[in-house]
């Protein structure tokens, strides 16, 4: 694609019929290895991580199916290979899984050759619970020089990991950055941008990290922050992907899932198509 090297490429969802925007609840399963990407490889941090496998996954998957609803499920090899059967569960529910590196790297900091190693660990432990992906989301949710080619050498659809819109999909391009002149923006990339949001991301806010973050913010704050940028979008923003990026360690407690569950309700409410990352991909259409 060597078109508008100049300008953004983006482009709108064709939602069905009677709905209003496109809508992915999408999880990062990342288990014990979140905490590997900042420095953490303490007993307490994996016991946290072990409750996103074995308690928050359970509620989140009983919640999805109350309302049947398929989500999308970004998880690192590592959670594959330590919490197996439950990321089998989530195949055998009817989920999506994409790739999301092995144990939660930077990836902006590794050689290409560590990076496509990594892609590689990643694909290979998702294919040992039957899935070959069409998406993928960086765990630092940023790129490397490569990182676009090693999508396209994969085979990736599309991915969710950068933020140069909020509500539409479109390709990303690599910049080359200057301090001394102008960055400069290479062609639009073939892959689908389909952006997450720190905005629209439940770990910040809420996780406490002794030293690092001090989280624990009212739910309420949450739900008035996720509820307004949806409404918004609905009323303003026809075509737009209202991506929200949850994190079973925490979204799976007690008082969050409950948030959740009256977040679901609300996009239930005014009508927005709950779909998967893949099949919102399917439904891309570029703006002329």
């Amino acid at each position: 694609m060597q078109k508008k090297i100049g300008k953004q490429v983006s482009g709108r969802i064709k939602v069905p019929e009677g709905k209003s925007i496109a809508v992915n609840f999408g999880l990062d399963f990342d288990a014990c290895s979140v905490w590997y990407s900042i420095g953490f490889k303490t007993q307490s941090t994996m016991a946290r991580g072990e409750f996103g496998a074995e308690v928050g996954v359970p509620r989140v998957l009983n919640l999805l199916d109350k309302y049947n609803i398929k989500a999308t499920f970004f998880i690192p090899g590592h959670t594959v290979d330590t919490f197996p059967e439950t990321c089998r569960e989530i195949v055998k529910r009817g989920h999506e899984v994409g790739h999301h590196g092995y144990a939660h790297e930077g990836i902006s900091d590794l050689s290409a050759e560590e990076e496509e190693n990594v892609m590689k660990m990643g694909l290979e432990a998702l294919s040992r619970i039957g899935v070959k992906p069409c998406g993928y989301r960086s765990p630092s949710w940023d790129y490397s020089p490569n990182t676009l080619k090693l999508m396209e050498k994969y085979g990736f659809k599309y991915d969710s990991s950068l933020m140069a819109n909020d509500l539409y999909p479109y390709h990303p391009r690599y910049c080359e950055i200057h301090l001394d002149k102008a960055n400069v923006f290479g062609p639009p990339d073939q892959v689908i941008e389909i952006p997450p949001s720190w905005f629209l991301d439940d770990f910040p806010p809420m996780e406490f990290i002794r030293g690092y973050r001090t989280g624990l913010c009212p739910v309420n704050d949450l739900y008035d922050r996720w509820v307004s940028i949806f409404d918004y979008a609905v009323d303003n923003c026809p075509g737009a992907v209202f991506a929200l990026t949850n994190h079973p360690q925490t979204i799976g407690r007690a008082h969050m899932i409950q948030l959740l569950e009256r977040v679901i309700q609300h996009v239930i409410l005014r009508n927005g198509w709950i779909a998967t990352m893949a099949e919102i991909a399917d439904a891309y259409e570029e703006d002329s």
